[in-house]
């Protein structure tokens, strides 16, 4: 006999958490979330500047894109999260919600109900703001948001180099308008990670109506007469969901784990000799992601975090985070930033800054050896869509993932924009004297074909992946506006593979928005 449970949730990330204590709010409600990786007691999850490790392997399932075929071929390392918590325990911790007309836009594609006045107040809800409780934010939440603890000088410099570009400072990027540089809000609390495991699910284990199990990865969806019946995972266990199975594993995993359930385009499906249960196209198109590039510049003093890469600064800088929860072990290394315009008839901040104390944080990215600073840029709206296919039936393999980046020549002018702006910030006098010289791209790189050879071989993803699963009103979709999935009873898919377009922004805090705003109305569409 399978296992039965009134709801099992499908991925531990941001949304699945969020999704796993809402829903088991209810007494009577029997929860069952399934994470396939581990649970995130490396105390590298919840120190802030863990972050350094996450992208080179902590906690990953280790995949990498296709090759790029607008770039040169160009193979990009693709950090997905495999551990409780999803991308909140591996991400920098920033706190950004994208553009309000980001939402008002979902809404004119036929999104009801997914405005940007519909969506606040599940923003304001998910909070716990150390700073701000007023119209854009809330108190008493279950997620930590902070200000940055361990900013440096180079900080402030950075704000007035922006400001001699007539760039101005924002005070909350959250809030009415998000033009201009600032200090991001950081999902931490007390100088710890506030991850959605953290701050969702660890107040919330003992409920005897929730079950957790990690190391459980899902083999397929079971579905009997047009209705999903639960899940059997990869050591045969089958698991039954009598009211909803919802996929919860992000905008690789989700579309992933639908094709390994004979859910998506029937072609590819028969190809790979997987029975077809319903042919949906759209399941794994309309992949968008943030390509994120950056200029590099080496610094004429220790101004930066990359004086602690040695082992008895590491071992100060422990003891510094202990007594006084500060310093470099406190920072998320990317606290500052901004957003700003490459195309100044953009209806909204186009480009986004994060400016990172130190060099080599993320993987495949140059450290300077005496030291430097790193200011990265992304086009916010790209039009380049890409796609998330299986490479085989095999639920072992790693997918084939496409971003597509810069496949529209809009995409590759507006990118080389970001980065000339970069370069420009990094070069005003406010910074002075702090800036050896910049080493990346570097005085070489002049033309448009030299950004584009330089930005082939210099970017990476800004793990902002989304819409592999698009939300709206038109029978092509993959889910309708209250995230059902068309075709089959019984399934919801709750996380950023929803979102028509990629937010203006970092794409945490959307994704636990999604989960709050899906968890009331699961429980709506219970009771009618």
């Amino acid at each position: 006999m399978a296992e039965g449970y009134d709801y099992i949730i499908i991925g531990g990330g941001s949304a699945g958490c969020v999704l796993a204590a809402r829903l088991s709010e209810d007494p009577a409600a029997r929860v069952l979330l399934v994470e396939a990786g581990g649970r995130d007691r490396n105390p590298l999850y919840h120190l802030p500047a863990g972050f350094a490790k996450m992208t080179k392997g902590l906690g990953s399932w280790g995949w990498e894109t296709v090759p790029q075929r607008h770039m040169q071929g160009r193979v990009f390392n693709y950090t997905q999260a495999r551990v409780i918590g999803g991308g909140s325990s591996l991400n920098a911790q920033i706190y950004t919600r994208g553009n309000a007309q980001d939402y008002d836009d979902w809404r004119q594609m036929g999104c009801d109900g997914w405005g940007y006045d519909d969506v606040l107040p599940y923003f304001r809800k998910a909070e716990d703001n150390d700073t701000f409780d007023n119209r854009y934010h809330g108190k008493g939440g279950p997620l930590g948001v902070s200000q940055p603890r361990a900013p440096l000088p180079i900080c402030e410099a950075y704000f007035e180099a922006a400001a001699a570009l007539g760039i101005p400072r924002n005070m909350d990027v959250n809030g009415e308008s998000q033009d201009g540089v600032a200090y991001y809000q950081l999902t931490q609390r007390n100088a710890r990670r506030s991850s959605a495991a953290m701050a969702y699910l660890a107040p919330n284990e003992g409920r005897p109506n929730l079950t957790i199990r990690t190391g459980a990865q899902v083999r397929r969806l079971n579905v009997m007469a047009g209705r999903a019946t639960g899940v059997t995972l990869m050591d045969g266990t089958e698991l039954a969901a009598t009211t909803e199975v919802i996929l919860s594993s992000g905008a690789i995993g989700s579309p992933r784990l639908l094709q390994l359930s004979g859910i998506g385009p029937a072609n590819l499906l028969q190809e790979l000799g997987i029975p077809v249960v319903l042919d949906q196209p759209a399941v794994g198109a309309n992949l968008q992601d943030h390509l994120d590039l950056y200029c590099i510049v080496e610094l004429s003093g220790p101004h930066s975090y990359d004086r602690y890469a040695k082992p008895h600064m590491a071992a100060l800088a422990g003891l510094q985070y202990l007594l006084t929860r500060k310093g470099p072990v406190a920072s998320s290394l990317f606290e500052t930033g901004g957003f700003w315009y490459a195309d100044h008839d953009a209806r909204s901040p186009d480009i986004q800054f994060h400016l990172g104390l130190g060099t080599g944080i993320e993987k495949g990215v140059a450290a300077m050896p005496q030291g430097g600073v790193t200011l990265n840029s992304c086009h916010l709206r790209p039009r380049s869509r890409g796609t998330v296919r299986l490479a085989s039936s095999d639920p072992a393999k790693a997918p084939l993932i496409d971003p597509n980046y810069l496949q529209d020549p809009y995409d590759r002018d507006m990118s080389i924009r970001g980065l000339k702006l970069t370069q420009a910030i990094m070069a005003q006098a406010p910074l002075a004297k702090y800036v050896l010289a910049e080493r990346l791209p570097g005085p070489d790189v002049r033309t448009d074909e030299d950004y584009f050879t330089f930005i082939c071989a210099h970017s990476k993803t800004s793990h902002h992946c989304a819409g592999t699963c698009r939300m709206g009103a038109d029978p092509a979709a993959v889910v309708d506006t209250r995230l059902r999935l068309n075709g089959i009873a019984g399934v919801r898919v709750v996380d950023n593979s929803i979102m028509p377009t990629v937010i203006s922004s970092n794409t945490n805090a959307a994704a636990i928005m999604i989960g709050e705003k899906a968890a009331d109305m699961i429980r709506q569409d219970a009771r009618a």
